[in-house]
């Protein structure tokens, strides 16, 4: 495609990927979803690479499925194709070794707000808003919820999809489903404070910290223990691990080997 639907920019360890369709308010259409998964993916075990920001261009962050892809023209084979790819994404972001953080500006509806749901970290601009608007189109948001479920209180995510009604940023704050809400003119500037200071610790400290905090988060408390208490004592064999023990009993500065 002469346009690309993302736009992949990267400085300093922060990659920036840009969901550059504002004209189909971008929608995850399969080829957005197979441009995005291909900048998620794009070198993500190299040392450079800290973290990673998901941003968008125009008014709306994303407005979830492009819906002429799910009409009855197209078969059940392609319909299955473009959730299991968008499931892919998702649950990609966690698997990811580095912080994937939402910069949202904007409305976030159905599997747009999936996709803020399943960042690490969301930071929204005060005019942003979120929904589940399914419901409204015969189209029950079912695979939002998955991202939804796990990450706001069960009767508000539940209120979202049996609704359709937006979130406002301040809502979805108090909820629990962004981390941060700041005036627009702030909104890259937060982002890039949270993504530098990510940017001072040891890759393999937080890569090993990413992957434990969604192993545990789904196991019961003792077996959680149990998994963390042997990852703490795997931590500390890390290089970088004894580095910053090191730094700190000697009153200095670490310096990570990632």
């Amino acid at each position: 495609p002469a346009e690309a639907l993302t736009e992949r920019r990267q400085a300093g360890g922060v990659r920036t990927i840009v969901l550059n369709n504002p004209r189909r308010r971008n929608a995850l259409s399969l080829p957005m979803l197979q441009s995005l998964r291909r900048d998620l993916l794009h070198d993500a075990k190299s040392r450079e690479l800290r973290v990673i920001v998901i941003a968008a261009e125009g008014p709306v962050f994303c407005s979830g499925h492009d819906l002429k892809e799910l009409s009855s023209e197209d078969d059940v084979k392609h319909h299955s194709q473009v959730f299991e790819l968008c499931a892919e994404v998702m649950t990609l972001i966690q698997k990811l070794p580095v912080p994937v953080i939402a910069q949202v500006n904007g409305l976030a509806t159905a599997a747009g707000c999936q996709l803020v749901a399943s960042c690490d970290i969301a930071v929204a601009s005060e005019k942003s808003q979120f929904a589940t608007p399914g419901v409204n189109i015969g189209l029950f948001c079912s695979t939002p919820a998955v991202a939804l479920g796990r990450s706001l209180p069960r009767k508000v995510a539940l209120e979202m999809l049996f609704t359709g009604e937006p979130l406002s940023a301040q809502e979805a704050l108090m909820h629990g489903l962004v981390s941060k809400v700041v005036p627009e003119e702030k909104l890259e500037e937060e982002t890039m404070k949270i993504s530098q200071k990510i940017c001072e610790s040891s890759k393999s400290v937080l890569a090993l910290g990413k992957a434990t905090f969604y192993r545990q988060i789904t196991q019961d408390l003792d077996t959680a223990y149990k998994m963390t208490t042997q990852v703490m004592v795997d931590n500390l064999t890390l290089r970088d691990g004894q580095e910053g023990i090191e730094a700190f009993i000697q009153k200095r500065k670490p310096v990570w080997s990632h």
